[in-house]
């Protein structure tokens, strides 16, 4: 009798253990990371690096590939959704509800990386994480589903396959992997501000090429005479420092906006122009003469406009 109770004790611990699937917990990537003090020379921790550098014993890998810069991106397709990591779930106290429809979100924010310490494990997915795949991690955008992050200070930008959840501190809105972070050229501070747009199964991306301006329309200064504005615009004609107003799917959308903008902008004495770069349309005010120019007229515009424009160079 008692052989029997064990041999059904055992049985049924065998069942329960064939039944489920470990999860690694939510938390795990999200513990404040220690951040290398360069000044000082010693290591120390913070509850929400600077430099958001990544977590305590992650990093590259030891032996990274040397084309990291030529891995393909991620191309959108088609995929059944996953039949688990779509429902809503819970991590470190915050409840999340993942869309139900990849194309319809757009979002700015901080991103992380995510390298080594998780890579070969298994992603919510049931993927293995590979920091060398064009990937990410988000806590709603669907699960397979593809992105499009642009990092607005150097205009990288990059496609990745969302196969992952996370990350849930530091308000940050997508944890990258080592190779997408990577080409968007933040490896080395841990993160970085981007842009995450959501993408349709059937978007076509197209390659990313050299920028293009594709049209420029002057803004007239108010009540300043022709001549006299002519030698400002000669002082700087040469730069490529803009301010970046906005950004569009579609040139319709820049044009109307660029008109919004002119109605505003017209004692400015400054040039509203177009200009494409990653399968956007930017709306561009300029240019300026540097970057400090560029920063001040930035903060002066932010009360008129209600919001601060972005310093970007062509």
């Amino acid at each position: 009798m008692n052989k029997q109770v064990v041999v059904l004790a055992l049985a049924t611990l065998m069942f329960a253990a064939c039944g489920s699937t470990p999860q690694r917990e939510a938390e795990t990537r999200d513990t404040p990371a220690p951040v290398e003090d360069r000044s000082a020379g010693v290591t120390g921790t913070s509850a929400a690096p600077a430099g958001g550098g990544y977590l305590a014993g992650d990093g590259p890998g030891a032996e990274a590939p040397a084309n990291l810069d030529s891995i393909p991106d991620a191309v959108p397709k088609n995929e059944p959704p996953h039949r688990y990591a779509n429902r809503p779930y819970t991590a470190l106290g915050k409840t999340y509800t993942p869309l139900t429809a990849a194309g319809n979100y757009k979002e700015r924010g901080i991103a992380s990386w995510y390298g080594k310490k998780f890579h070969g494990q298994r992603t919510s997915s049931g993927e293995v994480y590979d920091m060398y795949a064009m990937t990410a991690a988000h806590p709603t955008l669907p699960i397979p589903s593809y992105a499009r992050v642009t990092n607005p200070a150097n205009n990288k930008s990059v496609v990745v396959r969302i196969n992952d959840r996370g990350p849930f501190l530091h308000e940050r809105v997508i944890d990258l992997s080592y190779t997408a972070a990577h080409k968007l050229g933040y490896i080395g501070t841990g993160s970085a501000e981007v842009e995450v747009e959501s993408l349709a199964p059937d978007t076509v991306i197209a390659p990313i090429a050299a920028a293009e301006r594709i049209t420029s329309t002057p803004l007239p200064p108010a009540n300043v005479p022709p001549q006299a504005a002519a030698p400002m615009q000669d002082a700087v004609s040469g730069s490529n420092v803009y301010l970046q107003l906005g950004a569009f799917k579609t040139p319709e959308a820049a044009e109307s906006f660029m008109a919004q903008m002119r109605a505003k902008l017209s004692d400015l004495g400054k040039q509203l122009s177009l200009f494409v770069k990653d399968g956007l349309t930017r709306v561009h005010l300029g240019p300026y003469a540097d970057q400090n120019e560029a920063r001040s007229s930035a903060d002066s515009l932010q009360g008129k406009l209600g919001f601060k424009p972005l310093v970007n160079l062509r």
